[in-house]
């Protein structure tokens, strides 16, 4: 990969946590700290998700949430225990979250009973 699509994919998480920071008022969203790998922390921190970030021509969304569970923890409950996402961005295109569908319905059920409550 080269300095252009590195700065480019910095940007764009720069960018995802900006917004997460104004969605989420004082949970201290930062940008996660990455090692050379990227699986020391997730790309954008203090949310209550794994968050993995992808922007390009054409990012490949399932590899995106794969790479949300291997470096947040497996299917297994093993690691993290926040619902992975990936936060997916073609160019040109407005971005779009995937999870998996086991995750999503939590959230569904949890925002339902807070609402009906």
């Amino acid at each position: 990969m080269g300095a252009m699509q590195r700065r480019k994919g910095h940007d764009w998480e720069r960018k995802v946590a900006a917004m997460f920071r104004e969605a989420l008022a004082d949970a201290g969203v930062k940008r996660g700290w990455q090692s050379r790998s990227g699986g020391d922390a997730p790309d954008v921190d203090g949310t209550p998700f794994w968050v993995e970030c992808k922007r390009g021509k054409k990012p490949n969304i399932r590899a995106a949430l794969a790479q949300a569970y291997e470096a947040g923890g497996s299917l297994h409950g093993c690691g993290d225990p926040r619902p992975k996402i990936a936060v997916v961005k073609d160019d040109g295109l407005p971005a779009t979250v995937t999870m998996h569908l086991d995750d999503f319905l939590d959230l569904v059920t949890e925002w339902w009973e807070r609402g009906n409550k």
